[in-house]
């Protein structure tokens, strides 16, 4: 059988690529996985890279203050399917100067321009992701290569003006996608958890939710064909920090009418308009989370229009 058309879009192994190239830091995955760039997708304008934390990091910060020239969404998320709201950490992200301090899952937005960091961890509990997307550039030189974040810096800028960055941080999701469907769907985590949005970070036109799938979906299918008029990133990302690109299942996303099958930790880009979908799940051997991202638009009534909620 001739190879879909639409596998170019599928990332099925990452790159590595981001991390200190002069200093050994221990205690997390370094370098990281490059999951989206033009490089793998070619004019997909979106770079995510993401790894694990296994300890707490050495040395401690490495993350210094830096700005980029994109806006950028930084996630941590817990590696605990029974309890994902919990960091399994805590965490100091200075972000304009002002030091915000969570032990949750959370997801910041940090606009164009304003400096953030250092990134320190101050207790470690349990392995932990932390995933970086640079909005709108496509390589690791665009986003990274003037910001300084492996520079340190004898303390960080002083804090000018009023704007309270607390405002940019997403601690607690909003569970709204899936919410028709709790009581009729089972091996997976529904609602969804959505960690940003224009309703949650006002002006950051990019819709986030994601989920963990604990055992096979039933029903599944449950996400039927469907179609964006915004391209849209799906991540399907393993749990185990020992073996990160092992999806822990397989499964089969038909794409543009083409079905593609995989067992990897993945991401895919979908242009808009691109019908995709039905995904179903042929193997589940332990938990994995999924992720949708729909670019350019912060509303899911403006991302799926016609599609409800509870779908």
């Amino acid at each position: 059988m001739a190879e879909s058309k639409y596998s170019k879009y599928l990332v099925r192994k990452p790159v590595y690529e981001t991390g200190p190239p002069d200093r050994t830091i221990k205690g997390r995955q370094m370098p990281t996985m490059t999951y989206m760039s033009n490089a793998l997708v070619p004019g997909s304008n979106m770079y995510i890279e993401f790894g694990w934390i296994w300890d707490i990091p050495e040395p401690n910060p490495h993350v210094f203050e830096h700005a980029h020239d994109f806006n950028e969404i930084v996630i941590h998320y817990g590696g605990d399917p029974d309890n994902p709201e919990d960091l399994g950490g805590e965490i100091e992200f200075c972000v304009g100067s002002q030091p915000l301090v969570f032990d949750t899952t959370t997801a910041l937005f940090v606009p164009k321009g304003v400096k953030h960091g250092p990134l320190t961890w101050k207790k470690f509990k349990k392995p932990h992701i932390e995933l970086a997307m640079m909005l709108g550039a496509g390589s690791i030189e665009e986003g990274w290569s003037r910001s300084g974040i492996s520079t340190p810096q004898e303390g960080i800028t002083q804090k000018t003006g009023d704007i309270d960055y607390e405002n940019y941080l997403v601690r607690k999701p909003v569970r709204e996608v899936g919410v028709g469907a709790v009581g009729s769907l089972k091996g997976r985590q529904v609602p969804s958890m959505t960690y940003m949005s224009n309703a949650l970070v006002p002006g950051c036109n990019t819709y986030i939710e994601f989920s963990w799938i604990w055992d096979m979906p039933e029903p599944n299918p449950h996400i039927h064909e469907h179609s964006h008029e915004y391209d849209e990133i799906v991540l399907h990302i393993g749990s185990d920090p020992n073996n990160p690109e092992n999806l822990g299942g397989e499964l089969e996303y038909v794409v543009g009418g083409d079905p593609l099958v995989f067992d990897t930790t993945t991401a895919l880009f979908v242009p808009k308009g691109v019908k995709h979908g039905p995904l179903t799940w042929k193997r589940v051997d332990r938990p994995h989370l999924e992720m949708a991202i729909i670019l350019g638009t912060g509303d899911f009534a403006q991302a799926s229009p016609g599609r409800s909620k509870s779908e």
